[in-house]
């Protein structure tokens, strides 16, 4: 297997910085919430103290509050600790609607940033192949990143996979409006590339639907 290791790593690491440090702000907004109802708290005790009468439906809503926002750093630390386990086997079985649906959750953030709304199409079934999943969540991370640049005025885009008849799948980055032919110049770069070797897929992209495709086979060397 000779991969461009130097280009694959080199992406890795940009990658797995990116994603924590978006992770890491997410944690950190929860945080501020629960300090800020830390605070509340403390205004309702000293009125108390005071002999103040407790407002049962201000408490409640705090309450709500809480536990809205521990449910919150769950979802945001399950998908920290997803992504660190992506790492654990080089090649294993994936779902692919799983992974695409991972893969836009930890990328909302980087969408809202550009006003992108990103949009997950569920499959007709499991679509399920033998891959390596951080080189894949590396490859759609960055065909992702491309396609926010590129979705026009409709800002929006929409992940979707989908089984072949032959052996693989594919998955589909549409609603891209802006596609133009000089995107091509510089996309797919070498990281893509480089990625895209290590899978044994392809890219293309259809101007005219506004689409990129990644093809995937069935099963690469374990």
């Amino acid at each position: 297997m000779n991969y461009k290791w130097d280009i694959i790593g080199n992406a890795g690491f940009q990658f797995l910085g990116k994603m924590n440090a978006s992770i890491s702000h997410e944690i950190k907004n929860v945080l501020a919430i629960f300090n800020e109802n830390a605070g509340l708290l403390n205004d309702y005790c000293l009125m108390a103290d005071k002999g103040k009468p407790m407002d049962t439906e201000r408490q409640k809503a705090l309450a709500d509050n809480i536990t809205r926002q521990v449910q919150r750093a769950d979802s945001i630390v399950k998908n920290m600790n997803q992504l660190a386990h992506s790492v654990d086997r080089p090649v294993v079985q994936v779902d692919l609607g799983e992974i695409i649906e991972f893969m836009a959750n930890l990328s909302r953030r980087f969408a809202s940033m550009q006003d992108v709304i990103l949009e997950t199409v569920p499959p007709k079934g499991q679509v399920k192949i033998i891959t390596n999943p951080f080189f894949l969540e590396n490859l759609i991370w960055l065909c992702l990143y491309f396609a926010m640049n590129v979705s026009g005025e409709g800002k929006r885009i929409d992940l979707a996979s989908e089984a072949m008849e032959e052996n693989g799948a594919k998955i589909r980055f549409a609603r891209l409006e802006a596609l133009e032919e000089p995107d091509m110049a510089m996309f797919p770069g070498e990281r893509e590339r480089a990625l895209l070797d290590a899978l044994k897929g392809e890219l293309e992209t259809d101007m005219e639907a506004g689409e990129i495709v990644i093809t995937l086979p069935g099963e690469i060397d374990r």
